[in-house]
């Protein structure tokens, strides 16, 4: 584990995002809040914050710390659901790592919820959009 002992407390954020590819049918049921297991936007946005709360306990040397805020968005898009996820502390280390995790946890929940309808779902494209903090300063993909 790297040692970030001697490294400056701030401000830290990250931004991921993802999607799951679904059916027009699985899309149609979530427009209409259809979808028998319940709200899938919902639970989902929830699993997505406890997946950014519990990333060291999933990603092997991952510092554990302190999260002072996860926003987990979701939007029922064309041919899917769009997740966008920003992660926030004030600590010695950044939170890409949450947010990528988060992302990950909401898109799966998503498949859970309609898997009995669409076998062929499909998260696609999680990746990091922004960090900012810390010694490396402010990234945004281009």
């Amino acid at each position: 584990m790297v040692d970030v002992s001697d490294r400056e407390i701030t401000t830290r954020t990250a931004t991921a995002s993802g999607k799951v590819l679904l059916s027009p049918k699985v899309i149609e049921l979530l427009r209409q809040g259809s979808v028998p297991k319940g709200d899938v936007l919902a639970t989902a946005r929830i699993a997505g914050i406890m997946g950014a709360k519990r990333t060291p306990d999933l990603i092997p040397l991952c510092h554990p710390i302190a999260l002072h805020g996860v926003s987990v968005d979701l939007a029922i898009l064309s041919d899917g659901v769009g997740i966008e996820v920003e992660v926030r502390t004030a600590d010695r280390t950044g939170v890409e790592m949450e947010a990528l995790t988060s992302v990950s946890v909401a898109a799966l929940t998503v498949i859970d919820m309609v898997k009995a309808l669409d076998p062929g779902a499909t998260i696609t494209d999680v990746r990091v959009e922004s960090k900012d903090g810390g010694r490396s300063g402010v990234w945004k993909r281009p």
